[in-house]
């Protein structure tokens, strides 16, 4: 195994010169992507259509194709769901990504086209290796068994095309992987790719304890459900009973922070390390590259183009679009792609706010219909999270999930607020100094919601909610969206969410 192990750290340390290329030279790499991309799909039915052939900037790019959301590429896709080809993307294109995003109540299909799998998603995946193996070179990494989450597969629905399959992003790409990479993780990939999530918890734990776990690649609220039942099957007092030699998990999804307490009790080692990875269903975007950073390096040569649409533009019928080399730091953007799955200028919905741009790094802030601005305040994600794991740190407090949502005004002389559901594994010590910590952490990082309460003028004090565990995956459960790549919104500029959870925990 220290053979084998030697061997696979040598191997994928190879990539790192190419990583450090387009940290390097990031304009020249984007501007060869884009350029590919568009000779690419020149002849294809939307490289026709925008004029693909007379594009020779990025300029003429803008100028020619419009910014799209999902409603507006969906026709193409649905196109190439029933079978035709070169619509959006020259090669054949067979597998498609549902995911319902974080809020939607309709699912969306991207497509994945064989270029996207094996240069973006493939890539993406054996760089979170190389980059971790970089960091740490006395690493065991490759002496066990990677534990892997992933969601469902099928086969396509469309009378027309029984040829096309469909799935949560995690389980396109585990049903696709070289066979190497099958049997260095576990579980079986019949476990991995079941549909019924209760079920599948359970068969994923009885496999998996059995094996020599060193890595844990998955989103944080699943893999709790998963190692608390874990240890309830085996009576272990902590994961590390069952795996000793676990060194690593490697996350995304949801912001970390909020949820490194509990797994600092579910897996008590001090040498025990967290990698963040930025992989949605349309690409693979960002990895950890540093050693204790919380910053992700943007990935730039996937085959995605990127531009960014400043947060005053994002609602704008016509936004203003910028490249790469016109980002600012520390300012939030709307994160836009083109790719060679064949989306196009294509909105995702998610924000991002640049930390440097030598090389060009990155956070993710949140996502463009999830922020709470009802009474001009402008509180994002990233504010929440950061609110929420002060507070939690304050009253020794761990957290499971949250939502909040605006209280709005109901007449005279009444005032706005924001109401919380936070669901806890460990319920704060002191519930009020929990209330006043979250507070008062708003209000240092946001000027905004800080000038809304001040003297408590336009906003009252947050309501919150304190939740025994289990309230969000029976929401989840009751709107027939666990598991997957669903997750719980966060923020909502309105009551949808709010409500109905409400109505669950009474």
């Amino acid at each position: 195994m220290d053979v084998l192990n030697t061997f696979m750290t040598w191997i994928f340390k190879i990539r790192i010169g190419q990583i450090d290329n387009f940290k390097e030279n990031p304009i020249e790499v984007q501007q060869d992507i884009f350029f590919d991309l568009i000779k690419t799909a020149r002849k294809t039915q939307f490289g026709k259509k925008y004029g693909f052939s007379d594009i020779k900037s990025h300029r003429d790019f803008a100028n020619n194709v419009p910014v799209h959301n999902y409603e507006q590429m969906q026709p193409y896709i649905e196109q190439t769901m029933r079978g035709e080809q070169n619509v959006i993307w020259p090669t054949e294109i067979t597998w498609f990504s549902k995911s319902s995003g974080t809020t939607g109540s309709r699912s969306k299909f991207i497509p994945v086209s064989q270029e996207s799998l094996e240069d973006c998603h493939f890539k993406g995946g054996k760089d979170m290796l190389s980059l971790y193996v970089n960091n740490y070179p006395e690493s065991k990494l490759f002496s066990g068994k990677s534990l892997a989450i992933g969601g469902s597969h099928q086969v396509n629905s469309f009378d027309a095309n029984k040829n096309s399959h469909y799935g949560d992003i995690s389980a396109v790409i585990m049903r696709n992987l070289p066979v190497w990479a099958q049997l260095a993780r576990t579980p079986s990939l019949e476990t991995a790719l079941m549909s019924e999530w209760e079920e599948k918890i359970e068969r994923m734990a009885y496999e998996t304890m059995k094996e020599n776990v060193v890595s844990i690649s998955g989103v944080p609220t699943w893999t709790i459900v998963l190692l608390e039942r874990i240890m309830e099957i085996t009576g272990s007092k902590n994961i590390l009973e069952v795996w000793p030699n676990l060194e690593v998990f490697f996350h995304g999804a949801v912001a970390f922070g909020p949820y490194r307490r509990l797994f600092q009790e579910l897996i008590p080692s001090n040498g025990m390390r967290y990698m963040e990875t930025y992989n949605a269903s349309e690409g693979f975007f960002g990895i950890q590259d540093q050693k204790n950073s919380d910053e992700l390096l943007l990935m730039l040569d996937y085959g995605i183009y990127y531009e960014f649409i400043p947060m005053e533009e994002w609602d704008a019928e016509n936004p203003k679009v910028i490249p790469l080399e016109e980002v600012e730091l520390g300012k939030n953007y709307a994160l836009l792609i083109s790719t060679n799955g064949g989306l196009w200028r294509y909105k995702i919905g998610d924000t991002v706010k640049f930390t440097s741009t030598s090389p060009y790094r990155i956070k993710i802030s949140g996502r463009t219909k999830h922020f709470i601005n009802a009474f001009g305040e402008e509180v994002i994600v990233e504010n929440a999270e950061k609110a929420i794991e002060e507070a939690c740190k304050a009253t020794d407090a761990t957290i499971v999930n949250f939502t909040a949502a605006p209280v709005y005004f109901e007449g005279a002389g009444s005032k706005g607020a924001h109401e919380w559901v936070i669901e806890f594994s460990k319920m704060p010590d002191d519930e009020d100094l929990f209330k006043e910590k979250l507070d008062a952490t708003l209000r240092e990082i946001n000027s905004d919601y800080d000038a809304k309460r001040y003297k408590d003028l336009a906003l009252d004090k947050p309501k919150i909610h304190f939740a025994q565990h289990g309230l969000f995956e029976k929401w989840m459960k009751s709107r027939g969206k666990l598991g997957g790549q669903n997750k719980v919104p966060r923020l909502a500029n309105n009551r949808e969410y709010i409500d109905g959870i409400l109505k669950l925990k009474d």
